[in-house]
């Protein structure tokens, strides 16, 4: 569960619509509140926030640019990159503002609960782990800088569920799934959808549908939908 350099990070913490993207790209359902990028429980995050966030992350990706470069040609030449370099970076950012709001439902499920002190050193912990500064830490698997004490709080939370759930995958799968669903998130379809499978549970990119010319048919992409708990 741990976030480390060069992996694709969906993280323990997830995000979820129960097939809202083809719904709404299809216009065959009601989408999230207008100016919403996505609801999670009782929590509205919107696009405003996310935009904000983003340009957060756009200043730290110019400050830490060279560092960041380097590290990322390391990774390549093993076939792997950057999450801040992978993916859209508005994807990025709801992925993990949903899956903080993720991790403490898991975490208050399981009677979890952690300190900002504890966040701190988690986080310390795992730059360290990586070779570098939290700041630049943050930066490259797209957390903006301004969320580094939700950050710290998710690493020890995740920490945490690892040592309850040690090597029991099922146990920890369905605690994803348990947690996702009880939240009844909904994304807005401009940041694609959520894919509940076991080995996904994260946002992804949506169906084209939209771009496509009149007439031309877009396959559906119906994998994780729905949640399989």
């Amino acid at each position: 569960m741990s976030v480390l350099f060069g992996k694709k990070r969906r993280r323990a913490a997830v995000l979820g619509a129960a097939g809202l993207g083809a719904c709404a790209v299809l216009a065959a359902c009601s989408p999230v509140q207008m100016g919403s990028a996505a609801i999670v429980g009782n929590q509205r995050i919107t696009v405003s926030s996310v935009d904000t966030q983003v340009s957060d992350l756009q200043a730290s990706l110019k400050q830490y640019n060279g560092t960041l470069q380097q590290i990322n040609a390391q990774l390549q030449q093993q076939q792997a990159q950057l999450p801040v370099f992978g993916e859209p970076l508005p994807r990025l950012v709801l992925n993990w503002q949903i899956g903080f709001a993720l991790i403490n439902q898991m975490a208050a499920a399981d009677g979890i609960s952690v300190t900002q002190a504890q966040g701190a050193a988690a986080l310390a912990g795992q730059a360290k782990t990586n070779g570098v500064t939290p700041d630049v830490y943050l930066t490259a698997i797209g957390i903006p800088l301004q969320m580094s004490r939700q950050a710290g709080v998710y690493l020890a939370q995740e920490s945490a569920l690892s040592k309850k759930y040690g090597s029991d995958r099922a146990a920890i799968t369905k605690a994803q799934c348990t947690a996702a669903k009880s939240l009844s998130i909904q994304v807005s379809p401009q940041y694609g959808r959520f894919d509940y499978s076991p080995s996904t549970m994260s946002l992804v990119a949506g169906n084209d549908t939209l771009s496509r010319p009149a007439g031309t048919p877009s396959p559906a992409n119906t994998a994780g939908l729905t949640p399989a708990c």
